[in-house]
């Protein structure tokens, strides 16, 4: 099971990726097993030093009762200290957000979200990279690639 943000590649440029785990209740990991998570304008913004991803939709558990949980509440993503760090600084600097790119369920069976520190592209940015997979594209089909 493997939820994607399609549309983080077209909005940003990506620097790194980070793999972190979601600290999540029981009826939200419940839901994401279903796939029922969208990632809607959703961010990541440090609070107090942790790191939070914000306006993640998790749709509520069908068959969840009193204990269901909040479809967009802040979510806790769990790094390292290093990593945690070098995030905060890049993310001071001009023009840097932390995008979540993918919610995976790993071996082991937690839920784990791949971030990326990235850079918004611009307009002409954007055309330009629509153009190359246009090109990429027609020169699979013409050679059968």
């Amino acid at each position: 099971m493997e939820i994607v943000n399609r549309k983080a590649h077209h909005e940003y440029f990506f620097e790194a990726t980070y793999i972190a785990g979601l600290v999540l209740a029981g009826t939200e990991i419940k839901s994401l097993r279903e796939g029922k998570a969208s990632f809607n304008d959703s961010y990541c913004m440090f609070h107090r030093g942790e790191l939070f991803v914000k306006s993640l939709h998790i749709s509520e558990y069908a068959f969840g009762t009193y204990s269901n949980h909040e479809p967009l509440q802040e979510r806790k993503l769990l790094l390292n200290k290093r990593e945690l760090k070098k995030l905060l600084d890049k993310t001071k600097e001009k023009g840097y957000s932390i995008i979540p790119l993918r919610i995976f369920i790993s071996e082991k069976g937690y839920a784990k979200m791949e971030i990326g520190l990235g850079k918004g592209k611009k307009h002409y940015d954007k055309r330009e990279t629509i153009k190359q997979r246009e090109t990429d594209r027609d020169i699979k089909r013409k050679y059968g690639i």
